[in-house]
């Protein structure tokens, strides 16, 4: 019932902006990895460069498997590539390898919407988790309160989702800047790194926007 209620409408733009992002960030991908950077730089080799300029000697790089999984964990200081990042010399290898380098920087600078984020992940992954099982029970029993709470817990993952944004696109604009002062790629090739970058933000917003409408329609269930 609740999957197939009126409201699911209220999600299609989402839907179809998430789509097209998916699509975008693989295309687009696909179009820079064929495109050597000047320098001939893998991703590791400039990741570390640019830890090393900002004197961030301590953060570790290691190479994980799967594609475009490439993350920073605040918590371990450990950058991981996926193996196309860590030995592609692409322009897409460095965008992205230095697109997480510029995560942390964020961290080392106290960057305060991504300290905001970490601190608030453990209370958006337990609101994500009770959400929407408490809400369907409080929905079913025609338990107001049930609903509300559900709806609070609901809230908080997308704060979470707002909040990520800023962080990501702060995260891109300190790599482009990096690349360019760095000269591991050179003008023209920084405009297409933004190409990669900005097309991964895709996802962000799309996800942003998912949870926005989801709420939006919890919210429009309770009320009828």
């Amino acid at each position: 019932m609740l999957l197939f209620d009126w409201t699911f409408i209220l999600l299609i733009p989402a839907i179809i902006l998430a789509i097209y992002a998916q699509s975008k960030v693989s295309s687009t991908y696909r179009k820079y990895s064929r495109v050597p950077a000047s320098s001939g730089k893998t991703g590791a080799e400039v990741a570390r460069g640019i830890l090393d300029r900002n004197g961030l000697y301590n953060i570790d790089i290691k190479v994980i498997p799967g594609s475009l999984s490439d993350n920073y964990n605040p918590r371990t200081g450990v950058i991981s590539l996926s193996k196309d990042i860590y030995y592609g010399r692409s322009i897409s290898a460095l965008g992205i390898a230095s697109h997480e380098v510029g995560h942390a920087i964020q961290h080392a600078k106290n960057y305060s919407a991504l300290a905001f984020r970490n601190g608030f992940f453990p209370v958006a992954n337990f609101g994500s988790k009770l959400a929407f099982p408490l809400f369907i029970i409080g929905l079913f029993m025609r338990i107001p309160s049930l609903m509300n709470i559900g709806i609070l817990f609901f809230s908080a993952a997308v704060i979470f989702q707002l909040i990520t944004l800023p962080v990501e696109f702060n995260a891109s604009s300190r790599a482009l800047k990096q690349l360019n002062n760095g000269g591991y790629l050179i003008s023209n090739e920084v405009g297409y790194a933004k190409k990669v970058l900005d097309a991964a933000a895709l996802t962000y917003i799309a996800a942003s926007l998912m949870a926005v409408l989801q709420l939006v329609r919890l919210l429009a269930l309770r009320e009828r």
